[in-house]
């Protein structure tokens, strides 16, 4: 895929509809006692704003059917709740430092009241997803209950994999075993699930065949994970995360599972040593011989040529899921998705 210039609708959409995902959102924050050992730290995260991607992606596969935004601001509102707990819970997981540009909720707070904050702000995400169902009738709640404990499933075990990788430093890892736990861990709650919630609110069927969507789903999200895995390394500030994050949490990218199949031996057994150590006894000399590393053998750049892959994929889904459907600015930005996850800088 040649670079180029994303146009305006990407943005412009992004904007509009997380303003109005965060406005909806913030009215459901609780703003009563304990406020500063719980609610406090419970509004941090969504109050610190982020792209809004995820309820974005919904209200558009919504609108692209010809529902009204307010049809799907509940279900976007709950995407959007739902993600901020994991983060939280990510976060004190991957000993992470920063997020959005500030101090990690358990680096200010400490981990026994961050990790009571993530739990709180994931049952409080539940609220706005009844009364979506509510409104719909019942065979389409069903189905969408059906849609939502598969996604937060598939989202546990991919993090399992995750974490479990780490934890026994494992070594033998291919792309594909990558991408497995990337189609869990991110494609699914990332994308898959909005862009089918998206269709089920727009289109009213409960019987609807999903298969287009979760496949359009996957190869956007699969795309967006690969460039942040490659801009954890590259990005500016603007990125927001702690740079060079994923190489002192020892995070089996797509970046790392290709320098350890390219490394020469002695090179190989010495990062399969530094990553057998806890972060906190890795130096910053190590994470930058790593970093230079993943220069010499190409590793960022192969990672790069990968996703802008599964971004053409993208877009051959697009168009079968949503290319018999009238040109609307919710159809572009659907189509255009495909291009700005791999392109984008933050």
């Amino acid at each position: 895929m040649e670079s180029r210039e994303i146009g305006s609708v990407v943005p412009e959409t992004l904007r509009e509809y997380a303003a109005l995902t965060r406005s909806a959102l913030d009215r459901r924050l609780p703003s009563m006692e304990p406020r500063r050992y719980l609610y406090d730290l419970v509004a941090d995260y969504p109050r610190r704003g982020g792209k809004g991607l995820r309820p974005s992606l919904c209200i558009a596969a919504s609108r692209v059917f010809g529902a009204a935004v307010e049809e799907a601001l509940s279900v976007a509102v709950f995407i959007e709740l739902l993600h901020n707990a994991t983060l939280v819970l990510d976060d004190i997981q991957d000993e992470s430092e920063e997020r959005r540009g500030r101090p990690a909720l358990h680096v200010l707070h400490g981990v026994p009241l961050a990790l009571n904050a993530g739990t709180s702000l994931t049952l409080l995400s539940f609220l706005p997803l009844v009364e979506h169902c509510a409104r719909l009738g019942p065979q389409l709640a069903l189905r969408i209950v059906a849609e939502t404990e598969r996604m937060t499933r598939e989202l546990i075990e991919g993090q399992a994999l995750e974490l479990g990788w780490r934890r026994d430093n494992v070594i033998g890892l291919g792309d594909e075993d990558y991408f497995e736990m990337v189609l869990k861990k991110t494609c699914w709650y990332g994308m898959m699930y909005p862009a089918a919630l998206g269709a089920l609110t727009g289109t009213r069927n409960p019987g609807l065949d999903l298969a287009p969507f979760l496949r359009y789903g996957y190869f956007v999200g699969a795309a967006f994970q690969v460039r942040d895995d490659v801009l954890n390394l590259v990005g500016t500030e603007a990125y927001g995360k702690e740079i060079n994050g994923d190489i002192w949490e020892g995070k089996r990218s797509l970046i790392l599972i290709h320098l350890l199949r390219e490394a020469v031996p002695a090179e190989r057994d010495r990062l399969i040593a530094l990553l057998a150590l806890p972060r906190a006894a890795r130096s910053e000399a190590d994470v930058l011989w790593v970093r230079r590393l993943m220069d010499r053998y190409g590793s960022i750049e192969y990672a790069q040529r990968i996703a802008e892959g599964m971004a053409g994929a993208a877009l051959h889904e697009h168009s079968l899921a949503y290319g018999h459907l009238p040109e609307s600015r919710d159809k572009a930005f659907l189509r255009e998705l495909a291009s700005w996850v791999v392109l984008r800088t933050s």
